[in-house]
């Protein structure tokens, strides 16, 4: 009986050895699924944070573009606002004159009409 006992526990511990193997295999192949995992999230996470900088960045530059365009619109429009007052002045000018110049033709056109039928 004595040699079996020793055959027997090498056995036992050949079975031991093979199943701490097995565990270990089993704990390495979680350890690398998890890792996957976490990279992948991991991964996720950083193209979310670059996703959200950049959106952040384009709707900053949105913004600067937009009041830009809104000054260059006002000083635009100043611009054309003095433009347009000095043209109404100048034609407001013109037109005084004109107007002068016709109340006086008329004037004279009446005085010539009226010295005519008097004599």
């Amino acid at each position: 009986m004595e040699k079996e006992t020793p055959s027997k526990d090498a056995i036992r511990a050949l079975q031991k050895i093979k199943e701490a193997e097995d565990k270990a295999q089993e704990i390495i192949r979680k350890a690398r699924e998890k890792t996957s995992s976490e990279m992948i999230q991991q991964a996720h996470q950083e193209a979310d944070k670059m996703r959200e900088k950049f959106m952040k960045e384009a709707r900053e530059k949105a913004e600067r573009r937009k009041k830009e365009l809104i000054e260059k619109a006002k000083k635009e429009m100043e611009l054309i606002r003095k433009e347009s007052e000095e043209e109404e002045s100048l034609l407001r000018e013109k037109a005084k004159s004109v107007m002068s110049e016709a109340v006086e033709r008329a004037r004279d056109e009446l005085r010539e009409f009226l010295e005519k039928e008097a004599l």
